[in-house]
């Protein structure tokens, strides 16, 4: 049915939460803002592995490894999430790279070119590829590059903006964007640029498009699935950015909470609602709670 946009509590909360078998959280702006931990989050996440249910993350944030995201849930008080239980776009994107380029009926070699952070770079070594920039395994003889990875990078030129254009000459080397974000907020109401505006302009400069391995798009799901086997029907996806998490969701099957301690409003959500637009009603969440904290209370003790 359409989705309304309702807050969840009471007795639906626990009609809703009762027969899931497990949440899937983005990370920044649900679980945690900057250094701290959303209040309660941490007691959610324990309460539902308690309860026996599920819980799995899944974040367009490019910068981190997973060793280093499975620090940061420690550090914030989250206790027993594991390295396994975290879905990144750079863990995504290295495997989406590895399938297209290592798969069946790949030639095997090649190198990927990143623009991204240190912890994107070690997830595409981790998948068994090799950088461009780094020594070559014949000296003297340079593998083709046979794909550009464009993440979070806050290092970004024009002289890298170049190079990638270069490789992007030849058809067969492939375009990949970790995420579609266009910025991201700071903690002083700033923003900062997202992975979406230096994809943009790679994308201008080569006269390519990229693929997004990213929400909302599908694949991250797949990797979930591939890793854990879970049943769309009896999951749920819990967000706070409508044009991303929300929109990952309802393409993936899933209900969707929108949790209002992060980037979109309560307002846009209600807006995308009352448009007369099919694709502004796929940003509708199923329910909105105030913070994730609200749902503690659907689950039993």
């Amino acid at each position: 049915g359409m989705a309304v946009c309702r807050r969840l509590s009471g007795a639906e909360l626990r009609e809703v939460l009762g027969p899931a078998q497990g949440l899937l959280f983005d990370c920044d702006g649900v679980l945690w803002a900057g250094e701290r931990a959303v209040p309660g989050a941490p007691e959610l996440v324990e309460r539902l592995r308690r309860s026996g249910k599920a819980a799995l993350f899944v974040s367009n944030n490019s910068r981190r490894s997973v060793a280093e995201l499975e620090r940061r849930f420690s550090r914030l008080g989250f206790r027993g999430v594991r390295g396994e239980h975290v879905f990144s776009s750079a863990l995504c994107s290295a495997l989406f790279l590895r399938q297209r380029l290592l798969g069946g009926g790949g030639n095997g070699g090649g190198r990927v070119f990143v623009l991204g952070s240190e912890g994107l770079r070690g997830e595409v070594r981790d998948a068994g590829l090799r950088l461009a920039g780094e020594a070559e395994p014949v000296p003297g003889v340079a593998e083709p590059v046979r794909a550009v990875l464009v993440g979070y990078d806050d290092q970004f030129t024009f002289a890298k903006l170049s190079r990638a254009c270069g490789y992007l000459r030849d058809p067969q080397c492939l375009l990949v964007a970790t995420d579609p974000d266009p910025w991201h907020p700071l903690s002083d109401g700033q923003r900062t640029p997202g992975t979406g505006s230096l994809t943009a302009a790679v994308e201008t400069a080569s006269g390519r498009k990229a693929l997004v391995v990213g929400k909302p798009n599908t694949y991250m799901f797949d990797c979930i699935v591939e890793r854990f086997g879970v049943d769309p029907s009896r999951t749920l996806m819990v967000g706070d950015r409508l044009e991303t998490d929300i929109l990952f969701g309802k393409n993936c099957g899933l209900s969707t909470i929108l949790t209002l301690t992060g980037v979109s409003r309560l307002e846009e959500a209600q807006a995308y609602m009352a448009s007369d637009s099919a694709a502004a009603k796929d940003l509708v969440p199923d329910y909105y709670v105030d913070t994730i904290a609200d749902l503690i209370p659907g689950l039993d003790e």
